[in-house]
């Protein structure tokens, strides 16, 4: 695990926006996971201003996301196929038909989360994983637990998550209590992971998920079996 003190979020955005333009460098034909939450923005701000630039090409491009919300429509703005239609995908030359998040919309979601494994698997998995991390340690929506849960699954959110996902709702009433989202296999299946955390309210869950023991209840702890991590953080 290579771990990147940032001096500040910029810094930690460009970073990781070189990090995540690198494997389109090396593969044209690269399957991106990619992440929500207010972390990753100034990472997709930075993507799209190589990609305006004439640096980065999206082209033949091929994304994934982590999860959704369940119960939200794509065209609502608190979705995540909205937040990343908003920070990335609208601003780039990315074939839209080539972009895909969980349908948080559909009436069996443990189908919906066999049949997103099976894509996933289909394009020989993801070539990087970008992560956020909450403040119970979850990534993605798998949320602290007695297991880990490996296939794309439904979940049931934590009160800590969903009181932290507020502030995007107009009131903590708004926020969706339950989402879908992407297991520890296809994550663990990705080439190369890529965690970013910034603020000092993440110091103590970024220092137990990369130095404590492994253990679903501090989920991304996991991350720290996975052969090539880099974890970029500030606080």
């Amino acid at each position: 695990m290579k771990v990147i003190k940032a001096a500040n979020y910029d810094e930690l955005s460009r970073k990781a926006a070189q990090i995540i333009a690198s494997v389109v460098w090396n593969n044209p034909r690269s399957v991106l996971g990619l992440a929500t939450g207010s972390t990753p923005i100034g990472t997709y701000k930075e993507l799209v201003r190589m990609n305006k630039e004439g640096d980065l090409d999206f082209s033949q491009v091929t994304t994934v996301n982590l999860d959704e919300y369940a119960g939200l429509d794509p065209a609502n703005d608190q979705s995540y196929r909205y937040f990343m239609n908003d920070n990335l995908f609208n601003h780039i030359n990315i074939d839209k038909n080539n972009t895909h998040v969980p349908n948080g919309l559909a009436a069996d979601l443990a189908a919906e989360g066999a049949r997103y494994d099976a894509f996933i698997d289909s394009l020989g998995g993801t070539d990087i994983q970008l992560l956020g991390i909450g403040h119970d340690g979850h990534i993605g929506f798998n949320e602290p637990d007695d297991v880990f849960y490996k296939a794309t699954h439904e979940v049931k959110l934590d009160a800590m998550t969903i009181k932290a996902n507020a502030r995007f709702f107009a009131s903590e009433e708004q926020v969706p209590r339950r989402a879908i989202t992407m297991g520890m296999w296809a994550i663990m299946q990705s080439k190369k992971i890529l965690l970013i955390a910034s603020g000092d309210d993440k110091r103590d869950i970024v220092e137990r998920s990369i130095n404590g023991p492994v253990t679903p209840k501090v989920p991304a702890s996991i991350l720290q079996c996975h052969r090539d991590v880099t974890v970029i953080y500030t606080y």
